[in-house]
């Protein structure tokens, strides 16, 4: 910011120019409307509740995963959560773990994740929330890697294995204020925890459906609408749940009590299945769109 001074000299009036400390990413992006919540906002106003998908980066490569972007995206989906690849993945069930795998050997780093997200950000808007261990973003720099994600064009993060709690009295653990934090509540965490969680969230609130790994399940779980009205009562952030969605019926069922339904491994899975197929992005919209379709008719 360029600050001029005027200061009567003589008969000449001389102007000093004085350079102040550039803001901060954080500080910056604190005077914009985060994606995430402007997104909430356009769906309550049309009764409709949020797809949320989710995909490993640089899963099978970076040119594919970009491409799957841009399709999930085109598609309809509200919200896309991007993982960061990772050796030691270990709340993640097989089906993410190797897509974490594939990416990596594909050359994936959370550099690239920072390049991915600069791609899609130049003809997409989609909100992006990245999905990771803290591993990655400490090995980075935690501050830089929220300033840098942010600066690129991401909106929100899940540290799986940062507790808020853990958080907060770490000082280094402090400084990510560039991206929304999105928390994890659990079928059986304490009801304590759960308020403390909730009246701190930010963007969305996870709600698990069920306990375990990701694609451990194949249904949510029958209590978990008890859990999304248990939460709501603490809280107005968006409620999203996730594990164990893969039908339409499903997407259809929860979307019926939560703000947003999440889908991950399924989507995954079909990204397996068709990972060197040159149109694995049009399958993956196929599988998809039904998916968005009974989410946003619920």
């Amino acid at each position: 910011m360029i600050r001029a001074r005027i200061i009567p000299k003589r008969d000449v009036t001389e102007v000093r120019i004085g350079l102040s400390p550039l803001p901060s990413i954080a500080k910056l992006l604190s005077f914009m409307a985060n994606r995430i919540d402007t997104t909430f906002t356009h769906l309550r106003e049309q009764d409709r509740k949020a797809f949320v998908a989710y995909v490993a980066g640089g899963d099978p490569n970076f040119d594919r995963s970009l491409e799957i972007l841009h399709t999930l995206s085109d598609a309809g989906a509200d919200i896309i959560e991007l993982g960061i690849p990772f050796s030691d993945p270990m709340a993640d069930g097989i089906v993410n773990q190797l897509a974490a795998d594939r990416a990596l050997k594909s050359g994936m780093s959370s550099h690239r994740i920072i390049d991915l997200i600069k791609a899609f950000r130049k003809t997409h808007d989609t909100p992006l929330v990245l999905f990771t261990y803290l591993n990655p973003v400490y090995a980075y720099g935690f501050e830089a890697f929220h300033n840098d994600a942010a600066a690129a064009g991401a909106d929100g993060i899940l540290l799986l294995d940062l507790p808020p709690s853990q958080a907060a009295v770490n000082p280094e653990f402090l400084h990510g204020k560039a991206l929304h934090h999105i928390h994890l509540i659990a079928p059986t965490t304490p009801p304590a925890r759960r308020q403390s969680l909730a009246e701190s969230s930010q963007g969305f609130i996870y709600a698990l459906s069920r306990t375990g790994v990701t694609g451990a399940h194949s249904a949510p779980s029958e209590s978990i609408a008890t859990q999304v009205a248990e939460i709501r009562e603490i809280t107005k952030t968006p409620i999203c749940v996730g594990f164990g969605i893969t039908t339409p019926e499903q997407a259809a069922q929860v979307a019926g009590y939560a703000d947003g339904v999440i889908v991950g491994s399924a989507i995954v899975r079909k990204i397996q299945e068709n990972a060197n197929d040159p149109n694995v992005a049009q399958k993956l919209r196929e599988f998809v769109t039904p998916l968005i379709k009974a989410t946003h008719a619920a």
